[in-house]
Formats: structure tokens, C-alpha cells, sequence
């Protein structure tokens, strides 16, 4: 008689554990190594992740570890640090610490009751998460170069949110990237949204995105210094500019139609719901992005790139994007890296074209750079033995793109250059010695401040101290010449007797450094761990979750909720199917663990039902 053990892994991954509440799944993964195994499969938890928390992956290289941060992000807490201008940092000033700096300068905790935060995202002047739910909050100011009285309403493109605001849209939005002052997102049925105000968002709506076919799905929406760009299914890439052109123009449109409605269309915030902005949706229709041109032809074949021949033989694509000040770069599923030029508008999109760049994505290349050749460092870098790039990020003018694993090579360009100027070709990539190896899963940049995540969920700055945007703590308490701190002794006393402002800023850190998020708690030397992180303008933020119990938290929750204040945190997501109904179809594209005649056994003798395997759909055949 057939068993248990009989069962393709792939019908458990893909079939049968996703059907099973998760402490069945803890507990069916106590029975016995092979179920130990088959139940912490990276794989699994990740889809799971994404499911049950609306948890992103473009904006991470994680290849392991999703089973613990699944067991912990119930609980994530916001940190922000940095410039608080704008009340990018949302909070009152009165909140904040010491004002010396024009910022804060080391990571405090932003609460925002009744959400489980899952993504964060930087923008000029502003930050935007979205919650398990696939809720939109923001605070800051989408465009802080105007200004807005205190009756306009959130029509406004510079009405500030003082604190964290609940976008009230239609729909789960599962992906927002941010522009100096603009943001665009893009929502669970694929529809790509843009905010030029938080009040008036608008969908794009064109038969060119309209998702009958691959190419005309948009899987990721990412936006530059003043443009938005899509990439489709099909590889291909559209650009569209909301604040400039005939787009600006419609918008203006528009804007006139909706302000002579009268006050209901002005995003006013009601005594009712104090915490939510109310949206006025609209789509774009007279407007069309415009699609870039295709990727060369002519790539070349990348050598000790560890990809199977097979791979390497099939078709070139595009698939990833990201966007700095008037330049796009593209990365293929085969490693090779492209820049894309002349973004400034649609008047001069038609000069650029995509550059290959060979210094970024050949290891040949990078292994003769001078840092594996001239023995910068104390002990001479070994070379990379292979290489390949799998994510990029991209701001203002600073781009990095990076390969995986505890191998991981982190490559960076600053561009220096206007909006008519080209940069020089080949572009020279910048390798930092101490972000080589360690397992970077993703980067992000800010103006002059950047930041690298490992996988063992440590988060490093370097750069310009910005106002404080490295976050690694007041100046005046690090001893002189260590990372954040002032050069000298004199420099240290100067700034402690000054009267309201700063006499000299810390030098740029150099070297990636370690954030500490306890410097505002009782207890010193918690640990914490980082699984995701934004960066823009002069600001910085961090999603952390604690590895010990946090029993400032146990005191928070005990204390009454101030009036108007979100509700309290939801529990944890209910049980759901996967969305893949009977019959069971085992489904490819898993690895999984081989067992060994052994564990087969042991799973043979165990007395299991269908009972014990959780809620299975009762016309299911196990067989």
C-alpha cells in the first residue's frame, strides 16, 4: 500500500505544506530530520512570506534564512534617523533629540500602532511602507520645496504628513519606489499607481500595460530622479515623466477639473480619521509612457558566471531595472549590466541608448582592479573566482550592483555628471574591501550616504555624515577619529560649547560601520536583527525585529493607547489556502533536499493521517 513517503517533495512544497497552519507545520517539522528538513525549505517560507505578510523581494538578494524572518516579523519596529526636515522623520520636534545637527543622528523608533510593517521605502523628503496588508503609509513631504497651509488638504503635493498617514487607496499595493518628489507603486493585480500628491494618485491606464500578455505586464515599477519606469514580463521597458511634458500637463488638467468640485476633492483629513488620507483616484489615459529601445543583440557570452550552458545559450533579458538622475540601469538574467541615458524628457529620451558595461559584469574585469592588484589593504583581497550580478539599486547619481552568497562582490559607481552630459565610458566601478564576501543581500543609497544588509541581518553605512543620516551616533559622545565621530579632541569640545549650531560637521566614514538600534533603550546590547532598509535625500530607515525579548515593548502595551491612535496590532494572518485548488499536480522548479533511504524509512513508520497534515480540501487524493 502506497505511503506517505511516496509522495514527491515537490507535492509537499508545493501542495500540501502550503494548505497547513504554521504550527502544524512547526510541529510536523519535529517529527523527524527529513520532515525537519522538507518544513525550513528557504523556498517554501519565502512564498509563504510573501502570501501571508505581502512581504517584497525585488528589493532584496536573500537566498536564505525566510523561515526565521517569517517567525519574527510579527512584530517589526520602524527606525528612522537622519535629517528632519519636513517631518521626513515622523515625529513632532518636540520628540526628537538633540536639534544641533539639523537631524538626528543615530536610529529612534517610529511606532505606528496597528501595522505590521513589511517594506520601507525612502523618498526625497518623505518615507512610504506598506504593511502585511498591503496598506500605504507615508510621512514627510511628497514635494517639500513648495509649501501648504495648515486648511489645504492632501491634494497638495506639499502638505506635509506630521506623522504616520494611512494612504485610504482601493487596492493592495504590493511594491512603491520613490523619486525626488514623486512616488509610484505597483498594486497586487499589476497596475502601476502614481502619487504626484498622496490626495489625487492616479492609475496608469494604456493598452500598452494593459496585462493581456507578457509584454504588456508590468512586474516592477521603479522610479528615477524625476521619471518612472516599468518593466514588463516580456523584457520590455516603458518611461514616463509626471513632472515635466504633456504628462505634467494632464495632470494640471485635471487638478483644475477636481479643485472646481469644490472642497470634497481636496484630501482633506476628517475628524473621523485622523490618521488617513483620503484618496481621489483618477486614471491616466490621454498619456502614454514611451518604450525604451531593446537591449543589443550582440551581448557577450559571460564567462565564470557559475550558470549552466543551457542558460548561458538561451535568451538574453532584462530583468531588473533601477533609476538615478536621468539615467536607467538594466541588469539580464545573465549578469550583463546596461546603463540607459538621456532621461531627462521625453525630448531627449530618443538620444540615449543602452551601453553594456563590462567593468560591472565580466570577472575578468573586476579581478583586475586595483584592489585585488595592488594590495591596498593590510592583507592582499582575493580576486572573485566567479561572479555573477544579481541585483541592482540605483539613486540620484550612485549606482552599485552586487552578486550573492558568502562570495558575494559589491561593485559602485558614482556619476558625476549633468542632465546634457554623458559619463565617461568605461565607467570605473568603486570596490569598498570590507563589503566583499560579507554577504550582501542589498544596498541602498541615499545623496552622499549609503548603506549595505547582510544576510546575518547587520546594517553598515558610510559616506557623509548628513546630517546624521549614517545613524551611528552622536558625534560628541564617539571617541575622536572613530567612524561618526569628530577628528579631533578640539573639534569634539568646539561643537559641545556651541549655542544653536554646528561649527565643524565629522568627517565622511569611509569604511562601512556597524548601526546599533539600542541607543535609546534602558538596556544596552540587545540584539537586533536588520531584514530591511531605505535610504534617500539626507534620511535613512530600518525595519528591525529584536532576537531577545524586549521588555520595554511588554511595558508599552500595557499602558493606555493615546486618543485617536491607530488600532491596536492585528493578529496574526488567519489561515488561508495557497490558491491552488485540487487536484494535486505535483509542480516543478524546486531543489529540495534529496532524503536518504533512512529518513524515507522513518517517515513510512510514522503514524500519520490526513488529520495530522491540517485542513486538506476533502475531495484530495493522496496517492
Amino acid at each position: 500500500m502506497p505511503t506517505i513517503g511516496d509522495i514527491p517533495i515537490e507535492v509537499f512544497l508545493d501542495n500540501l505544506l502550503p494548505w497547513l497552519p504554521v504550527q502544524d507545520l512547526l510541529n510536523l517539522g519535529s517529527t523527524n530530520r527529513f520532515f525537519y528538513k522538507l518544513t525550513s525549505d528557504d523556498t517554501f517560507w519565502k512564498r509563504k512570506i510573501q502570501q501571508d505578510y505581502n512581504f517584497p523581494e525585488s528589493n532584496t538578494a536573500r537566498t536564505t534564512g525566510w523561515k526565521f524572518i517569517y517567525q519574527r516579523v510579527s512584530k517589526p519596529k520602524v527606525y528612522v534617523w537622519g535629517e528632519h526636515s519636513n517631518r521626513r522623520l515622523g515625529m513632532q520636534p518636540r520628540e526628537l533629540p538633540n536639534n544641533l545637527y539639523g537631524g538626528v543622528p543615530f536610529p529612534i523608533r517610529l511606532h505606528i500602532p496597528g501595522a505590521r510593517i513589511v517594506s520601507l521605502v525612502a523618498g526625497g523628503m518623505s518615507f512610504h511602507a506598506i504593511d502585511a496588508q498591503g496598506r500605504v503609509y507615508v510621512w514627510g513631504a511628497l514635494d517639500g520645496n513648495g509649501y501648504a497651509l495648515r486648511a489645504d488638504g492632501y491634494a497638495e503635493a506639499s502638505k506635509a504628513a506630521e506623522s504616520p498617514m494611512r494612504l485610504d487607496l482601493p487596492c493592495a499595493i504590493r511594491h512603491i519606489s520613490c523619486g525626488r518628489l514623486h512616488s509610484a507603486g505597483l498594486d497586487a493585480d499589476a497596475r502601476v499607481w502614481t502619487f504626484t500628491s498622496w490626495g489625487r494618485p492616479f492609475r496608469l491606464r494604456t493598452p500598452l500595460l494593459d496585462r493581456s500578455s507578457p509584454d504588456t505586464t508590468p512586474v516592477q515599477v521603479e522610479c528615477g530622479w524625476g521619471f518612472t519606469s516599468i518593466l514588463t514580463q516580456g523584457s520590455d521597458v516603458f518611461v514616463y515623466w509626471p513632472n515635466r511634458g504633456r504628462m505634467l500637463e494632464e495632470i494640471h488638467r485635471v487638478n483644475r477639473e477636481l479643485d472646481n468640485v469644490g472642497a470634497a476633492t481636496q484630501a482633506h483629513v476628517s475628524p473621523e480619521q485622523p490618521n488617513v488620507i483620503p484618496c481621489h483616484v483618477w486614471d491616466m489615459e490621454n498619456v502614454e509612457p514611451v518604450r525604451l529601445p531593446a537591449i543589443p543583440a550582440n551581448l557577450p557570452r559571460l564567462t565564470g558566471t557559475g550558470l549552466p550552458a543551457d542558460v548561458l545559450d538561451g535568451e538574453t533579458k532584462l530583468i531588473k531595472i533601477a533609476g538615478m538622475d536621468n539615467f536607467l540601469v538594466g541588469l539580464t538574467n545573465k549578469g550583463h549590466v546596461l546603463q540607459f541615458g538621456r532621461l531627462d524628457g521625453e525630448e531627449s529620451y530618443g538620444q540615449g541608448r543602452w551601453e553594456y558595461l563590462p567593468s560591472y559584469s565580466e570577472v575578468d574585469k573586476v579581478k583586475e582592479h586595483d584592489v585585488f592588484t595592488s594590495g591596498q589593504t593590510s592583507e592582499q583581497l582575493k580576486p572573485p573566482g566567479k561572479m555573477h550580478i544579481t541585483h541592482i539599486s540605483a539613486h540620484f547619481r550612485t549606482f552599485t550592483v552586487y552578486s550573492t552568497g558568502p562570495e558575494s562582490v559589491v561593485l559602485m559607481c558614482r556619476m558625476d555628471t549633468d542632465a546634457a552630459g554623458l559619463p565617461p565610458s568605461p565607467l570605473p566601478p568603486t570596490i569598498i574591501p570590507s563589503l566583499q564576501y560579507r554577504d550582501v543581500i542589498s544596498v541602498v543609497l541615499g545623496d552622499y550616504h549609503y548603506g549595505a544588509l547582510t544576510a546575518k541581518g547587520k546594517l553598515l553605512t558610510w559616506g557623509s555624515f548628513s546630517k546624521g543620516a549614517l545613524g551611528l551616533g552622536d558625534p560628541v559622545t564617539i571617541e575622536p577619529g572613530q567612524p561618526g565621530g569628530f577628528t579631533t579632541r578640539e573639534q569634539r569640545l568646539a561643537v559641545m560649547d556651541a549655542l544653536g549650531h554646528l561649527p565643524v560637521t565629522p568627517p565622511d566614514v569611509r569604511e562601512p560601520t556597524e548601526v546599533r538600534f539600542d541607543h535609546e533603550r534602558k538596556n544596552k546590547g540587545k540584539e537586533t536583527y536588520v531584514f530591511a532598509a531605505a535610504a534617500a535625500g539626507w534620511h535613512m530607515g530600518a525595519l528591525v525585529v529584536d532576537l531577545e525579548r524586549d521588555d520595554e515593548d511588554d511595558e508599552r502595551n500595557r499602558t493606555q493607547t493615546m486618543p485617536g491612535a491607530f488600532p491596536d496590532e492585528p493578529p496574526l494572518p488567519e489561515y488561508r489556502g495557497p490558491g491552488q485548488g485540487p487536484p494535486i499536480i505535483p509542480l516543478g522548479g524546486h531543489a529540495g533536499d534529496k532524503s536518504s533511504d533512512q529518513d524515507i524509512e522513518g517517515i513510512s513508520s510514522l503514524n500519520v493521517n490526513l488529520g495530522y497534515l491540517g485542513t486538506i480540501p476533502t475531495n484530495t487524493r493522496v496517492i
